[in-house]
């Protein structure tokens, strides 16, 4: 007689063999190959040597080349040139000194960026900064430098992402 679910209903005085599930042998049966695959990747062989009968591997006609060391420079990786005039630039004047971010504007007119534009910046700066998008950065450093400007940080809203901005505060000398 088969009970709901599948199960076969025991007889008093009988005794029968209970046989696991297929889901239970399904699951003995993968540990036991995991567990192998596990021994045999893990364990990697390596091939065995007959010290006895070993031979020196035979020479060819030519020797194997040397290779010396190269000498060791000491000079960093040196990025591609920044094309300033491809690079747009905004300076903001964050400071109580009139005409500063025209003057700025201007050095940096001469030393080959492309400025854009120039004016007052509304807000509370720190210190004399230019923010750069992601991947303006090493444009930033090279702009930065140019203006004697030690901090350099990523853009904030709402600064354009197309261009560098530089903002000045009143400790910016030049």
């Amino acid at each position: 007689m088969i009970r709901p679910g599948g199960r076969r209903a025991r007889r008093p005085g009988q005794d029968g063999i209970v046989l696991p599930t297929t889901a239970l042998v399904a699951s003995i049966c993968a540990v036991a190959i995991a567990a192998v695959g596990f021994v045999l990747t893990s364990h990697p062989q390596q091939p065995a040597v007959d010290t006895a009968s070993a031979h020196p591997p035979a020479r060819t006609a030519s020797p194997a080349p040397t290779l010396s060391p190269k000498p060791h420079k000491r000079h960093h990786h040196q990025a591609p040139p920044i094309d300033k005039k491809s690079i747009y630039v905004d300076v903001f004047n964050n400071s109580n000194i009139h005409g500063l971010a025209g003057r700025t504007a201007a050095v940096a007119q001469n030393a080959g960026w492309n400025v854009v534009g120039s004016d007052n910046w509304y807000g509370t700066i720190d210190t004399s900064t230019v923010y750069f998008p992601r991947t303006m950065r090493p444009a930033a450093v090279a702009l930065a430098k140019d203006l004697h400007i030690a901090t350099i940080k990523p853009a904030i809203s709402p600064m354009k992402l197309d261009r560098l901005t530089v903002i000045l505060t009143a400790s910016y000398s030049g």
